[in-house]
């Protein structure tokens, strides 16, 4: 492994086994966020499933959200754990898309003092390695 390849012992999510995510790291390649959206519902689904979760079709669709939302309830992690030696305390909340999902995430850069319900965040990534990353927020 070259000096330019720094490994970090870090979990690296992988596609999806029962549900194509390939849309969504194809996304994140990219530097964008995108969930799937039933057409029929006209509403975001996050996770990703086989089928809409308001229809129960195959009516999905992926699509790019704006990366904004807003903490609906958060935790600070403080004891050691697999790849988190450097990153305690980390703070994780879950965030309320604009778009009306939520999902769980790291709030980059955050003290865990700054955190509260309501706060606005922004998409934001957390590198994995130096050739992936996964999304995470910062606050606004």
């Amino acid at each position: 492994m070259s000096e330019a390849q720094t490994k970090i012992d870090r979990p690296i999510p992988r596609e999806g086994v029962f549900v194509d995510t390939k849309p969504f790291w194809d996304g994140v390649k990219q530097g964008k966020l995108v969930i799937q959206y039933c057409t029929e519902a006209k509403k975001f689904q996050y996770y990703p499933r086989p089928v809409s979760i308001y229809t129960g079709r195959r009516t999905l669709e992926w699509r790019e959200v704006s990366g904004k939302g807003s903490i609906y309830a958060f935790t600070v992690v403080r004891i050691p754990g697999p790849g988190l030696e450097g990153r305690l305390p980390l703070c994780v909340a879950t965030v309320e898309l604009d778009e009306g999902v939520r999902m769980i995430v790291n709030i980059l850069g955050c003290a865990p003092e700054d955190l509260a319900i309501g706060k606005r965040v922004k998409l934001a990534w957390d590198r994995l390695t130096d050739t992936q990353q996964y999304p995470a927020f910062a606050l606004e």
